[in-house]
């Protein structure tokens, strides 16, 4: 070839292809998704995923390998030009769409040869006998044998799916892959299960709301009859859905309840001249889901555990369907898998949080260090400042902050709830003459004997019903507290005579725990945006969800004590405030409050 006649396209179609193959779907089953939501965009409400394996002759013996994988649906099918855009990469009929699943023109053509080397394509408008027929071959590409999606010809679908499929009529499509060398599973049952779980957690609004119903099917050695045939239950990690994946008795009862609105939480962020709505949503475990099972075994030992276990984090959901399980926010499985939290975002919000073109993940959408970036930045820890300077400094993080706090604040207090769950019996009440709140309560009264006053004793004589009223709404307010759970944990403090309560909350301060008079009680706050948070008060308080026995009597015992001395020496600062008369010294101590915990911070940060 002479040098008239090289080529020097800006990018090779060999290359690029052969990087393309790489383009991050995490597994199979994501790949699997891409398909089933053009499915879905084409207005299908029947979508199958069909294996057909034989038997291949490996090193040692025979084994059953899938050998094709068919995505059949009965949407609205593709004419010629829609066709064969569908199979370039970046392009498509939905790339301005800002209302549904589709819009990046790269699902049918990336997401198969990141699984095969050959997808073939039959689309119809008027029968499966008039099928438009078209295919990518990545030998052919190799070899220069078609430099292009090659034109749609007619071709009536083979007799083989339409004998499998239940689905032909007068409209619809199939893809079907073959030369898998990137599928990790490789049997039909393999990729079934693997994929039945993420699918009906991907789609399982749809599931549920009997919008689409996706059949699983295998087929073995060219036969017509399917060894494996089902249909793709709703995987639900809310766990709110009446009837899903999870196994009995909550394959048909909720396993979780509601915390906080029906509706959840709503948060407008302005973007591109216009405003979009942001919802969240939460919900914990029931206590029944919370028993000990047969044999005092653990719940999450149990089956309805083990699913709750692969369901953890923070499932983000665009235009109805899951993007994925984002993890940042969790700190422990054992409690986290008790939890549900969901965010939900409309297409047109694609850029703020970063969603990828293989649509899943949210790139710009993970827990958010407020304490961190502010110190980063020499700023005070205030939300609304450190939202203004990331604005100006074009940071994607600044519009999810509130997000971000908002998810952080309600997990605390979810995590308060199912630890409580946890207790059970286990250990002492609150009103045990040998708790932190009760020795603390104690010493107060001592001290009130010798006449030491502080500002809160004067409203331990309201009436009780008014102080209940009020310090439910004070743990409802600032902990985030449900007004249920508020209303009872303010009840429970006040009818057991107690004069400290603690809560968890991301606080705007540098200290490590804030102390306020509200009802007549002393309400201690733990930073959980401080180092502290993780590293002592949590790690001291193990001994209250409950060491298993194997961990030793002793050892439970030593954290009990270390807990409750720990508290005490809180409760001890939240009097010595408390007694401050003079409003310039009670300001002095704050302030030493805050300008310790600064300094703890510097000391408890990793390495």
């Amino acid at each position: 070839m002479t040098n008239e006649q090289l080529r020097f396209d800006f990018v090779p179609a060999q290359l690029a292809i052969n990087a393309m193959r790489d383009n991050g779907y995490k597994n199979g089953a994501y790949a699997l998704a891409e398909l089933i939501d053009n499915s879905i965009q084409a207005g299908a409400n029947t979508v199958e995923v069909l294996c057909l394996e034989s038997e291949v002759q490996l090193a040692q013996r025979r084994r059953s390998r899938v050998d094709e994988l068919a995505v059949l649906d009965n949407g609205s099918g593709m004419d010629e030009q829609t066709l064969r855009a569908a199979l370039q990469f970046g392009n498509g009929s939905h790339l301005k769409d800002r209302s549904g699943i589709g819009r990046f023109g790269m699902g049918l053509p990336s997401s198969s040869i990141s699984q095969c080397k050959r997808v073939d394509v039959w689309s119809w408008q008027e029968g499966p006998d008039k099928a438009l027929y078209t295919y990518l071959d990545l030998n052919e590409i190799a070899q220069g044998i078609i430099t292009e999606v090659p034109k749609p010809i007619t071709k009536a679908v083979d007799l083989k799916y339409r004998e499998i499929g239940a689905s032909f009529g007068s409209k619809g499509t199939l893809v079907v892959w073959t030369q898998m060398d990137r599928m990790q599973w490789k049997t039909g049952q393999a990729i079934l299960d693997n994929s039945e779980f993420l699918i009906g957690r991907m789609y399982r609004r749809f599931i549920s709301n009997g919008d689409i119903s996706i059949r699983l099917a295998t087929f073995k050695d060219g036969g017509t009859k399917p060894i494996i045939d089902k249909s793709a239950q709703a995987n639900d990690p809310m766990y709110l859905m009446p009837s899903t994946s999870t196994p009995s008795p909550f394959d048909n009862t909720p396993m979780f309840q509601t915390f906080g609105e029906n509706q959840g939480i709503k948060h407008v962020i302005s973007f591109n001249e216009a405003e979009h709505e942001i919802i969240i949503r939460f919900s914990y475990a029931t206590t029944e889901a919370r028993k000990l099972g047969p044999g005092g075994q653990v719940p999450g030992r149990l089956p309805h555990g083990r699913h709750a276990a692969n369901n953890v984090g923070v499932s983000i959901i665009r235009a109805g369907r899951e993007l994925e399980l984002n993890q940042s926010w969790s700190r422990e499985e054992q409690t986290e898998r008790w939890l549900g939290i969901e965010v939900e975002f409309p297409p047109s919000l694609d850029e703020v949080f970063g969603v990828s073109n293989n649509k899943q993940t949210a790139r710009y959408f993970d827990y958010i260090d407020i304490s961190e970036l502010a110190d980063q930045r020499g700023l005070k820890e205030s939300v609304t400042e450190l939202k203004e300077v990331l604005s100006e400094e074009q940071d994607p993080r600044g519009p999810l902050i509130e997000i971000s706090e908002t998810i952080t604040k309600n997990i605390i207090q979810m995590r308060r709830l199912i630890e409580a769950q946890t207790r059970g019996t286990r250990t002492r009440r609150h009103d045990d003459p040998g708790t932190a709140e009760a020795r603390g309560t104690k010493a107060v009264r001592d001290r009130q004997l010798e006449g030491l006053k502080g500002d809160s004793d004067a409203d331990e004589n309201l009436p009780e019903d008014e102080r209940k009223a009020e310090l439910a709404k004070e743990l409802e307010n600032t902990a985030g507290l449900d007004p249920q759970a508020a209303k009872e944990l303010a009840a429970r403090t006040i009818d057991q005579g107690l004069k400290f309560t603690y809560e968890s909350a991301q606080l705007e301060t540098p200290a490590f725990f804030s102390v306020r008079s509200k009802a007549g009680e002393l309400l201690i706050t733990l930073n959980t945006a401080h180092p502290a948070y993780e590293q002592l008060f949590q790690l001291l308080d193990l001994d209250e969800k409950g060491l298993p026995e194997e961990d030793g009597a002793e050892v439970k015992e030593r954290l009990s004590k270390a807990s409750t001395s720990f508290k005490l020496l809180i409760e001890s600062w939240a009097r010595f405030e408390d007694e401050q008369t003079d409003g310039i010294g009670k300001e002095r101590i704050q302030d030493m409050r805050s300008d310790w915990g600064r300094i703890a911070r510097q000391f408890l940060r990793p390495f």
